[in-house]
């Protein structure tokens, strides 16, 4: 039950974000909730298709994708408060890549995936939303960006739900550690502007 929230939420702050992206590129009511949905439900579609659920999750259920267009039809009307409260957006967004991490981790063990499969899937399930709300806006991808660390805090969360798996504890466990492990990693490179080095510039003269 707790996990179910926790995703809901999730998907909540990952369609308001990517409506928020829709906002600012002066898309139509369409566009922008053609955004927030993306991006809400992109990673989980993603996720399903790779451990061979079809439909999709939220294709096939309402809640996830009703969540999504809601949440962006909100950010339509609302965006200026949405904006204004962009801190605390980012904070839940942490969390909501922590619980997409760890839930699509342990749903992919699940269903017998190998655990570097499981890792991978974690992060898809993340990022894949941003993903895909950067390539719709014509973007590059933030997770291709020098910016704050993403997927490496995913990777990390991801990483913990498998090794939990391994030792034999609990899945919830793995659930809290990974998830707590994701969001504060994402938080701290948030506050201490974190980032993973760039390859050394050099001048390239002429011969």
């Amino acid at each position: 039950m707790l996990q179910d929230v926790l995703n809901f939420a999730g998907i909540a702050v990952f369609a308001c974000s990517g409506a928020l992206v829709g906002v600012r590129k002066d898309f139509d009511l369409w566009g922008i909730l053609s955004m927030g949905a993306a991006t809400g439900v992109g990673g989980g579609i993603v996720r399903d298709l790779l451990l061979g659920i079809t439909p999709p999750t939220s294709v096939q259920h309402w809640p996830n994708l009703t969540i999504a267009v809601v949440s962006g039809l909100l950010t339509f009307f609302l965006h200026p408060a949405f904006k204004r409260l962009y801190p605390a957006v980012l904070f839940l967004d942490a969390i909501g890549m922590g619980v997409f991490a760890v839930s699509g981790a342990l749903l992919a063990l699940e269903h017998s995936s190998s655990a570097i499969a499981a890792v991978l899937i974690g992060i898809t399930t993340a990022v894949g939303g941003g993903v895909i709300r950067d390539v719709l806006a014509g973007e590059v991808p933030l997770l291709l960006r020098p910016a704050d660390l993403y997927a490496v805090p995913a990777m990390c969360g991801a990483l913990a739900v498998v090794i939990v798996d391994g030792v034999g504890w609990p899945d919830w466990t793995g659930l809290v550690v990974g998830g707590i492990f994701a969001t504060g990693l994402r938080l701290a490179s948030l506050q201490w502007k974190w980032k993973l080095p760039t390859a050394p510039q050099r001048s390239l003269g002429r011969r």
